[in-house]
C-alpha cells in the first residue's frame, strides 16, 4: 500500500531496514545534514537544509518556497510502490509539514482539514512547521486552507521526539 513514513533521525536506520523505502527526504539544519545512507540510491534522497523556524527573521536557513518546490517535484516523481520515508531531527515539525504537503498534493484540494485531522489522530505529537505549510499552501494554490487546517488539529502532545508514523495515501 502506498504510504509515507515520518520518523525522527534517531529512528531512520530502523525505518530504512524495516520498511525498505524507495525514496527518502531529509530535512535537517544545513550544519547537521546527513549523507545519503550507504546502499540507498542518491537520486532517491532529497536533502533539504532547513532550520525548524517559523519566523524568517529568527535565524539562518528558514523554510523558503524553494524547499517546497523541491519537495513537490521530488514527491511527484515517486510512484508509491514502496514507502517514502521523511525525517527531520525529531519527527515532529519539518517532517510532519512535509508529509502534510505531500498528502494535500496527492489527495487533492478541499481535503486539507480531513488530512490534518488524520495526522493528529495518527501522530498526537505532530506540530507541522507553519512556515513550510504556508509556502506549501501558496505553491498548491490552497488560499489559506492548509493553514486553517493546521488550526483545526487542536493542541499537540509535547514530546522531545516523535515516533515513526505511517500515513497511507488511500483510506486516510
Amino acid at each position: 500500500m502506498p504510504r509515507l513514513l515520518v520518523t525522527p533521525l534517531s529512528s531512520l536506520a530502523d525505518a530504512l531496514q524495516s520498511h525498505a523505502p524507495s525514496h527518502l527526504v531529509s530535512l535537517l539544519s544545513p550544519e547537521h545534514m546527513i549523507q545519503t545512507p550507504e546502499s540507498f540510491p542518491a537520486a532517491a534522497h532529497l536533502r533539504l537544509g532547513v532550520n525548524d523556524i517559523v519566523d524568517p527573521a529568527a535565524g539562518t536557513a528558514p523554510p523558503v518556497r524553494q524547499h517546497i518546490d523541491a519537495l513537490l517535484a521530488f514527491s511527484r516523481g515517486w510512484d508509491g510502490r514502496a514507502p517514502m520515508v521523511i525525517h527531520c531531527w525529531a519527527g515532529i515539525s519539518r517532517s510532519m509539514a512535509s508529509a502534510f504537503t505531500i498528502l494535500c498534493d496527492r489527495l487533492g484540494p478541499d481535503r486539507e482539514i480531513e488530512i490534518a485531522r488524520a495526522i493528529r489522530q495518527r501522530a498526537p505529537h505532530a506540530q507541522p512547521n507553519r512556515l513550510l505549510v504556508q509556502h506549501a499552501d501558496d505553491a498548491l494554490g490552497r488560499g489559506g486552507r492548509m493553514i486553517a487546517a493546521l488550526n483545526s488539529m487542536g493542541p499537540h502532545i509535547v514530546v522531545e521526539e516523535g515516533v515513526t508514523t505511517a500515513f497511507p495515501l488511500v483510506g486516510l
